[in-house]
């Protein structure tokens, strides 16, 4: 008896030493908490690809620029150009009559309002001209009068019809002068009784020439005194070679640079046949930022849809992680997004793959990207 109970308590605490064992050695081997968490965020953040939260209005204040993708290939051509203003937007402003120049309201650049005030000028015909039609709404008011008077010595029996029809008939012939007169003051610019009259806008704008100054008489061969534009409405003008009549297609697109590199999309909208000089004008509507008229262009068209591979910027390439990449424009920002280059001609470099066409991706500037995500990469790293 002594024998088995002795046997049953080593039994016992055997069993208790390798339960106490068994529960440390877990205990041991259980994550710590923050390393479970950090685990578990490092594994949930693989496969994501990198994405700057940049909408496209900061990127554009930033110096980032849009392109959309193009076709390489023989239907290429490069065109000098410069930014024109579309047809409308511009009026060349001349004084109704000659006279002498007294005032200028305006100064070049000076924004303005359709009926606004340019020069004022003091015209002898124009002062005639009012005079006439002063003269003429006498006439006319005395015409009225004479049928008033005759129409009651009608009813009462003292002249006959025929005198109330001649009557009425000179009134209706002065009421047509007055308004031929009323017309010629308004063609004139409404001067008043002195000849001054106020040459005005016809359009809101800026004004963008001046050709009127204080003293200046202005004669019936020249009486331009000023020019309005609108600087909204800009177009881009290039000048092609005739062999590119049959090449360029309405609704081509077209990536230009202006001078200092900025870039500038735009699709084709007007083709002119070639002129006296064999010289084809091509006309493209500008997307996005519209560069300020007088601008001149260097522009890349590419005819038609092109078999080529896609080309991009040099600039959109940026190497991350040692991987050649473009930052895609999307609604959340821009990701990165690996592609596989090819050749490299003329600033421009050509996507074997990774991008499907549809893409609009960031050009110039795109570096400035790259270093964003770098400095977001490192302040997660910390």
């Amino acid at each position: 008896m002594q024998s088995q109970k002795h046997w049953l308590m080593t039994g016992a605490a055997v069993f208790a030493a390798l339960g106490v064992g068994f529960g440390a050695a877990q205990l041991m081997n259980r994550p710590a908490p923050e390393a479970a968490h950090a685990e578990e965020a490092h594994s949930d953040g693989e496969g994501e690809a990198a994405v700057v939260a940049l909408s496209p209005a900061e990127a554009a204040e930033a110096g980032v620029t849009l392109v959309a993708l193009q076709r390489g290939g023989g239907s290429e051509l490069k065109l000098p150009g410069r930014v024109d203003f579309a047809p409308g937007a511009e009026a060349a402003v001349d004084a109704p009559l000659g006279g002498a120049v007294t005032r200028v309201h305006v100064g070049l650049g000076d924004s303005v309002s359709a009926g606004s005030p340019l020069v004022t000028v003091r015209s002898p015909d124009g002062a005639a001209s009012r005079a006439e039609a002063d003269a003429a709404s006498a006439s006319a008011d005395a015409a009225r009068a004479a049928v008033d008077r005759d129409r009651r010595l009608f009813d009462q029996g003292w002249v006959s019809q025929a005198r109330l029809d001649i009557t009425a008939a000179e009134a209706r012939r002065a009421e047509a002068q007055l308004r031929a007169a009323r017309a010629r003051v308004g063609a004139f610019g409404t001067p008043g009784s002195d000849g001054l009259t106020v040459v005005r806008s016809p359009i809101a704008g800026v004004v963008t020439r001046i050709s009127a100054a204080p003293g200046q008489v202005l004669h019936e061969e020249a009486l331009q005194v000023a020019a309005v534009a609108d600087p909204g409405r800009v177009e881009l003008v290039f000048e092609a070679p005739p062999s590119a009549a049959a090449l360029i297609r309405i609704g081509d697109r077209l990536e230009s640079t202006l001078a200092g590199s900025s870039a500038v999309s735009g699709v084709v909208t007007a083709i002119a046949p070639a002129n006296e000089a064999g010289v084809v004008i091509v006309r493209a509507r500008p997307d996005g930022t519209v560069p300020p008229a007088g601008s001149v262009l260097s522009a890349r068209i590419t005819a038609g849809a092109g078999t080529g591979a896609f080309v991009v910027p040099l600039d959109a390439v940026q190497t991350i992680e040692g991987v050649p990449s473009v930052f895609v424009a999307e609604a959340s920002g821009f990701r990165a997004r690996p592609v596989v280059t090819g050749r490299t001609s003329d600033g421009r470099i050509e996507i074997v793959s990774g991008l499907d066409g549809s893409e609009r991706i960031a050009g110039a500037g795109a570096f400035l990207l790259k270093a964003e995500l770098a400095k977001g990469e490192a302040e997660h790293g910390h």
